[in-house]
């Protein structure tokens, strides 16, 4: 790159054997194979890290290498059906974290980053993944840049280059060449990827791709894992609360079992088995199968997260900031009409509003530029225009940016007079205009008052000028509005009444003008008061503005800043925020939520920064991500409950049974069979129904819930287990054989069955229904543990059969567990503190691992054999 940096931009060029119309399709298929993908990292599912996962459990390591000590004693049976029972556990997570990672790879491969390149001449949008050494690429405002890029042009062009350098204020960009040696922070001729276009626009030639480029050899020397989720850390916290409960119990089996003189080899066995038992192993494999079965919901239903984790995130906001384009309206801008201050020239707004643009127009179409440039260009009245705008020569430009909110340009006539036309928000662009007719601004108060859009076009005489500065744009004369239709949504008020049953509250956060945006708000039936400016906000400090936000509804006139600065004062009350922004302006903001969504017509820098792309701006879509995104944490917490509660009850009565009988309780392996069994039945837990009143509010860990929890059932399931004991000792006169046999097949039916009763807090079956799947997984494994002891692998697993008469007992006790546990609910419940609000937590700097993302391929977007040759776009000797 500095190479590059030191050359003429004409002689790179030459030396990557290209001229201003960028390469050829054919050329570019050659340089593609040549180079490779523009990419930095991969989301290919890999089976040997989901296998990594499965097995660096330490208990896992110890429980083995116990085994295999069994077995060179002696004991090779018990050490080889641990070792099988070991691996189909390990198997069945492996399988289904896999299939996780697999719809994680296919989700990715839906999100692409466009950008324009130049090629054959013609403007055209392409992945920044096909991007090669040699295309021509055009930079605008928000665009993050796709490569590293030689300047050709440059327009007022500021990069943010801190995810490289750390540097938080925009680098001026320019053209010239630059002295040799000069350092990365001083290549102001160069745009580099993985920054962002502050301001102004730009247009050069791509000298390296992928890890060839400075951002790709950091982002592709990343380790660790990525930011951690609020939901990632409630599993952390959750996993170390059963690693004090598994150590302590561990600990005080196996002490006893050495006190009562039992083989110390056979004590370790048996004391890390109930360590395993009580672990929820399959819990990563649940969590994964419900993030990889919500995220295919989530995407049916035009929803896509970057990270499958983001989902429970979506589920936990109860706040929504949102711009109104497209959400509250129907995001088709339309161009209505143009009111002139000048009656002899009806005409003057849309012949000037044309030429002051800073979209590339080719055929008559604005490609790559704003909404309303496009909305403009393609309206029936712009055809009329299109022979005089054709006529003009641009001279200079100054870009849009969003603390002027204006655009200028300074054209040359065809016949050869120079103007200067400034187009842009009504309020900046008349500030700079003399003598504005009353007429004017009734006309425009009129416009906002029916809820339009408007845009003001100004001009002055500019035969002095050759470049334009801001020092410019004044002493303009008005020449008219520009008017634009974006009418409200018809099922807006839909929308929002499901947003408020699933208790978020909607604000409207935006650029426009406070009465548009409050015109707006009322045609939906969304409440409002007074409306909250930027100038407002700048008079307000933090607490007050805190105050101000829950009773405001919409904030206008607002700088991205502005956006930001809401977003983090209202997480600081303690909120879990979500922020829906498309635009350049709303990346700080995005950055600053909990959850950042954004969507797939957005632009470069805001989908960067989002965490959610949702295929279509609507706010049905972003409720039905939520109500996914609860059900499927419900569904996880299901799982973690129950486990917790039913596998500390067994492993409780297993440490009581040690102490006064004279043989184990449970041989090794029939504890770790009990615990495969009950897994797989969990298996069907993604699949499971939610409660309505489930969905109605945001859920987060609680791991003081979890605790009370684990601690209150968890002596149920004990009870009925000593009741076992009892029935197998004094009724039935079991010996070890028939004793663990008894306890397995009771065991298994009690912690497999309470699902029904833990999964929801209403009446099972009566008032909340489970899913068929879960129904016929919990059933199904409770007949199979009965039927086993009466199968040929029973003498292999140390099972007898069992009289009838138990089965009968079984029954009765099943029934009254389910019964007692249905009462605890009631006075649990009836009792527990409702969840505190969540803590507001830092904003993490994301940069560069989420930037790394956008420069990445999925496996079925690769070229199919690795075919990224490492030979490097040499710019000076071709």
């Amino acid at each position: 790159m500095s190479r590059a940096a030191e050359l003429p931009g004409e002689q790179v060029l030459h030396g990557l054997g290209v001229d201003h119309d960028g390469l050829s399709a054919g050329e570019v298929t050659r340089r593609l194979a040549r180079y490779g993908r523009n990419a930095v990292s991969t989301h290919r599912a890999r089976l040997l890290p989901v296998l990594w996962h499965q097995v660096r459990s330490p208990l896992l390591v110890l429980l083995l290498v116990a085994a295999v000590a069994s077995y060179f004693v002696g004991e090779r049976s018990d050490a080889i059906i641990i070792a099988v029972i070991l691996a189909l556990s390990v198997g069945l997570g492996l399988v289904n974290e896999y299939r996780a990672e697999k719809a994680a790879e296919a989700l990715h491969s839906k999100i692409s980053h466009r950008a324009l390149a130049v090629r054959g001449g013609h403007p055209v949008a392409v992945e920044v993944t096909t991007l090669v050494p040699g295309d021509v690429v055009d930079l605008q405002l928000g665009d993050v840049v796709p490569a590293d890029i030689r300047l050709l042009q440059a327009s007022g062009l500021e990069c943010d280059e801190s995810v490289l350098t750390g540097e938080s204020l925009p680098v001026d960009k320019n053209p010239a060449p630059v002295p040799a040696g000069t350092p990365l922070a001083g290549l102001s001729g160069c745009a580099l990827m993985g920054t962002v276009v502050h301001a102004g626009s730009g247009r050069g030639v791509v000298t390296a791709t992928g890890t060839r480029t400075r951002f790709g050899s950091i982002a592709g020397g990343l380790g660790g894992h990525p930011i951690e989720t609020q939901f990632q850390a409630g599993l952390r916290r959750f996993s170390m609360l059963l690693v004090y409960v598994a150590a302590g119990l561990t600990t005080s089996i196996f002490v006893i079992n050495v006190v009562l003189h039992r083989p110390i080899l056979e004590a370790l066995l048996f004391s890390l088995a109930i360590a395993v038992g009580i672990t929820p192993q399959l819990l990563p494999a649940v969590v994964s199968m419900s993030l990889a079965a919500g995220s295919r919901q989530m995407a049916r239903r035009k929803v896509l997260v970057k990270r499958l984790v983001c989902i429970e995130d979506l589920g936990d906001i109860d706040t929504l900031f949102t711009d109104k384009t497209g959400t509250l309206t129907q995001g088709r801008i339309s161009f209505m009409r143009a009111v002139a201050t000048d009656p002899d020239s009806p005409d003057a707004p849309l012949r000037w509003g044309l030429t002051c643009t800073e979209s590339v127009v080719e055929d008559g179409h604005a490609i790559g530029g704003n909404p309303l440039d496009m909305a403009l260009w393609d309206s029936p009245a712009a055809l009329g225009q299109h022979v005089a705008v054709a006529g003009d020569t641009r001279l200079s430009i100054l870009p849009f940016d969003h603390e002027r909110r204006m655009v200028s340009i300074l054209v040359r006539d065809q016949h050869g007079a120079q103007t200067m036309v400034t187009k842009g928000a009504p309020e900046a662009v008349l500030e700079r205009c003399g003598n504005v007719p009353d007429t004017a601004a009734t006309a425009l108060a009129a416009e906002f008052t029916a809820g339009n859009r408007v845009v003001a076009v100004a001009t002055r005489p500019a035969s002095d000028l050759t470049q334009l500065t801001t020092a410019d744009e004044g002493n303009l004369r008005l020449a008219g509005l520009l008017v634009f239709l974006d009418p409200p949504k018809p099922d807006a008020a839909a929308a929002l009444g499901r947003l408020a049953a699933l208790g978020i509250t909607v604000k409207i956060v935006t650029g426009d003008n406070p009465a548009v945006a409050v015109k707006v708000c009322q045609d939906v039936g969304l409440p409002v008061g007074t409306a909250l400016t930027g100038t407002d906000i700048d008079s307000l400090d933090d607490p007050h503005l805190a105050a101000a936000i829950t009773t405001t509804t919409v904030f206008a006139r607002v700088s991205p800043e502005h956006k930001a600065r809401i977003v983090r004062i209202q997480r600081m009350t303690g909120r879990a925020v979500a922020f829906l922004g498309d635009g350049v302006n709303d990346a700080l903001a995005l950055h600053a939520a909990d959850v950042g969504i954004s969507v797939d017509s957005a632009t470069d820098v805001a989908k960067d920064a989002a965490d959610v792309i949702l295929l279509e701006k609507d706010l049905n879509v972003l409720a039905d991500g939520v109500a996914e995104g609860r059900r499927i944490f419900a569904n996880t917490i299901k799982y973690v409950l129950m486990g917790t509660s039913s596998n500390f009850g067994n492993m409780f009565s297993a440490a009581g049974a040690s102490m006064f009988l004279k043989f184990l309780p449970m041989l090794p392996s029939q504890i770790l069979l009990n615990n495969l069994l009950y897994d797989t039945s969990q298996l069907a837990i993604p699949t499971d129904h939610v409660d309505e009143e489930q969905l109605r509010r945001p859920s987060h860990w609680d791991i003081r819930f979890i605790r009370r929890f684990m601690l209150y059932f968890g002596p149920f399931s004990s009870v009925f287990d000593f009741a076992t004991f009892a029935v197998m000792l004094w009724v039935f006169h079991s010996g070890p054989a028939q004793f663990r046999t008894g306890w397995f097949v009771e065991s298994l039916a009690t912690q497999t069955l309470v699902i029904f009763a833990i999964r929801t807090r209403q009446i099972p079956f009566f008032r909340s229904h489970p899913s068929l799947p879960l129904t016929l997984a919990a059933l199904g494994v409770v007949t199979v543990g009965a039927l086993l002891p009466a199968t040929p692998l029973a003498n292999v697993l140390g099972f007898h059969p069992l009289p009838s008469g138990f089965f009968a007992a079984l029954a009765i006790m099943v029934v009254c567990y389910l019964g007692l546990v249905e009462v605890g609910k009631r006075l649990f419940y009836g009792v527990a503190p409702a969840p505190p609000g969540l803590p507001a937590l830092p904003v993490g700097r994301r940069h560069l691992r989420r930037r790394a993302a956008y420069f990445s391929i999925g496996h079925r977007r690769e070229l199919g054999s690795d075919q990224a040759a490492t030979a490097p776009a040499d710019v000076s000797t071709k």
